[in-house]
């Protein structure tokens, strides 16, 4: 759940369906961006910032994690030198 996209909603006694009238979004849509079941598009980011004052970042910050994924990395280097080996020999 965005937490933080929440509490902004609740600080300023919104529900949902305001919330979706206001942006003029489904209330579903605003209910599946809430709990992270769905990602919002560029737009709908820019209307929930201007909506509540608050940047992106701050509203949806697993959009902006930057994970890396080294174990999978290194999954695929050891399967791809392998091939190459098992083609060789």
């Amino acid at each position: 759940m965005r937490q933080h996209l929440v509490q902004q909603r609740k600080r300023r006694k919104l529900t949902q369906k305001s919330v979706a009238k206001m942006l003029g979004l489904s209330e579903v849509y605003v209910r599946k961006i809430e709990k992270a079941h769905c990602n919002p598009g560029r737009k709908t980011m820019i209307k929930f910032e201007k909506l509540y004052g608050v940047s992106s970042r701050e509203l949806f910050p697993d959009l902006f994690d930057v994970i890396i994924d080294t174990k999978c990395i290194n999954k695929r280097s050891q399967g791809d030198d392998s091939n190459v080996r098992n083609q060789a020999g």
